[in-house]
């Protein structure tokens, strides 16, 4: 499932974006008593989903009016959002001899304006309401740069340091902003950066994969469930005086202290 999507709550409901840990997280939600809307770039990614109870809408987070069009929708029709799941995009997997300007301003349209394009319209509703949390799955690839995710981490980068000056800008205003950033986890996003690893480093797939477990220091790759529950935990009250932080959710692979 592509990653191109997200996911709302209203007040004890979530509203979430699709893929692996964002859609997880809009289940677990569900599970604990929110109302979830399911937003994707496909009607098809919607129905694979298949979220009971969900409010779903198709609509393409790359475009800031398709963007801010469906917010209007979600909101006049399911509720206000007072959670925002962001995890939508995904940059192309691209070895650094096969980047070009186009590749690296797509990487951010992919990954860092489908949050921004949202986040935009949805935060400025919740500070004039007075409460909300908005949390952006985001990724490992902004802190520890990868030869073939380079434009991709340059957008996670990116949004590291807006995920931590919105929280400081809105903190005052009741509204949360949290990061989590997994490492490998058990997606099919991970498994096309094996593809371009493998092609890289001149070894088969099977060997790229071998090498990457080797480097995992708890020698395996997340769970989605794993990452989804920290993501639950930071949207609910639970967490409710955790904001500007961007959390690591690596299992230590990125073993820094910023």
């Amino acid at each position: 499932m592509d990653l191109d999507s997200a996911l709302a709550f209203s007040r004890y409901a979530k509203a979430a974006l699709d893929g692996d840990p964002g859609l997880r997280a809009g289940i677990a939600a569900s599970a604990e008593g929110a109302k979830v809307a399911l937003v994707s770039r496909s009607e098809e990614n919607l129905r694979k989903a298949n979220v009971k109870g969900a409010y779903t809408v198709a609509a393409d987070l790359t475009d800031a009016a398709a963007a801010a069009a469906m917010v209007e929708r979600v909101e006049k029709e399911f509720g206000a959002i007072d959670v925002l799941v962001n995890s939508a995009g995904a940059a192309k997997r691209t070895d650094a001899d096969d980047l070009t300007p186009a590749a690296w301003r797509a990487g951010m349209d992919a990954k860092y304006f489908s949050y921004i394009n949202v986040i935009d319209p949805v935060i400025k509703r919740m500070g004039k309401r007075g409460h909300g949390a908005v949390i952006n799955v985001i990724g490992s690839g902004g802190k520890v740069a990868s030869p073939t995710h380079l434009a991709g981490g340059a957008a996670n980068a990116a949004l590291l340091l807006a995920t931590a000056g919105l929280a400081y800008a809105y903190a005052s205003k009741g509204v949360r902003v949290v990061g989590v950033s997994p490492g490998v986890t058990k997606t099919e996003r991970v498994a096309q950066g094996l593809k371009a690893e493998a092609k890289r480093a001149n070894v088969t797939e099977e060997q790229a994969y071998k090498q990457m477990i080797a480097r995992l220091p708890m020698g395996r790759p997340a769970e989605p469930d794993e990452i989804a529950n920290i993501v639950v935990f930071a949207a609910s009250e639970r967490g409710r005086y955790l904001t500007g932080a961007n959390i690591s959710t690596d299992g230590a692979a990125s073993h820094v202290v910023i």
